[in-house]
């Protein structure tokens, strides 16, 4: 059938139409992302130095000063959040893989996609009402525990899309050369699905970094070096928030440049997380 070529400009027209504006599209989701991040640098790369990473924070009023407290705190319960929602997040993850296709198993996924949809403020005031006020004071424990609720259900519902993802002829392999079930999920099935676990879990730290309601209402902040983790420690949230509201033009400048460390942070830990994934799809091909 032989086509007008009318008919054929009016073709190449939408087409060339369509994939403009989707390029349009593209830059529009884009543009914020490089708009912040230039922002972010043209108002905080100038008090990024040793001093602002080194050092604790001045008295109110007092020029200098860094907040060295405030990250070394922000790893910490990151990491204390990490340790109590890995195992969980993950063996939740494989249950849901494994044995989710049971009422219980639908009920878990369904808990899981609502509490990673729960506002982070209401994460923080559940958890004050649960430890902050039982113990009569803020925490670094308290603070975790707030980061672990807002990590857990990412990264169960990651951990059980890449167990689901894995070939089940290799559990039938294991299985067949008399390996019990439970040897097969953690020697096999677990080291497969290890690259899209890692991702989530990268994801799950970015999201927990960034977050700042929680740990208003949990671990509240801290001017000094603190490590026990019942008492208040101070983090990159909380004490941007601080600082951005003050009276003074130094903290606005040390909360621009606390914004761009904290703003780093995420954008390594994505990076690291999309690495991982397109390492585990090559390997995959």
């Amino acid at each position: 059938m032989k086509v007008s070529p009318l008919h054929e400009r009016w073709r190449r027209f939408k087409n060339v139409a369509a994939l403009t504006l989707a390029g349009v599209c593209a830059v529009v989701v884009m543009a914020p992302v490089f708009i912040i991040l230039a922002y972010l640098v043209a108002n905080g790369i100038r008090s990024v130095n040793l001093e602002f990473l080194s050092s604790l924070p001045k008295p109110p009023g007092e020029v200098g000063g860094g907040m060295a407290n405030a990250i070394v705190g922000s790893f910490y319960m990151v990491g204390l959040g990490l340790l109590i929602s890995l195992p969980i997040g993950v063996g939740a993850g494989v249950y849901l893989a494994e044995f989710g296709n049971t009422r219980f198993g639908y009920a878990v996924r369904f808990m899981a996609d609502v509490l990673n949809g729960v506002p982070s403020i209401v994460i923080g005031i559940s958890v004050w009402a649960l430890l902050v006020v039982p113990m009569r004071s803020f925490s670094a424990l308290a603070g975790g525990v707030a980061l672990s609720f807002i990590m857990i259900p990412m990264i169960a519902r990651t951990t059980e899309e890449m167990v689901r993802a894995v070939p089940n002829s290799l559990r039938m392999a294991s299985l067949s050369v008399g390996a019990t079930y439970a040897r097969t999920m953690w020697s096999v099935v677990l080291p497969a699905a290890r690259g899209g676990i890692v991702t989530g879990v990268m994801l799950a730290l970015a999201r927990a970094f960034g977050e700042a309601a929680p740990l208003l209402f949990t671990a509240l902040g801290n001017r000094f070096w603190n490590f026990y983790l019942d008492r208040p420690m101070a983090n990159l949230p909380t004490q941007i928030y601080e600082y951005a509201k003050s009276p003074y033009q130094d903290w606005h400048r040390q909360a621009w440049a606390a914004a761009l460390v904290l703003i780093t942070i995420v954008l390594v830990l994505n990076v690291v997380a999309r690495v991982s994934t397109r390492e585990r799809f090559r390997a995959l091909r």
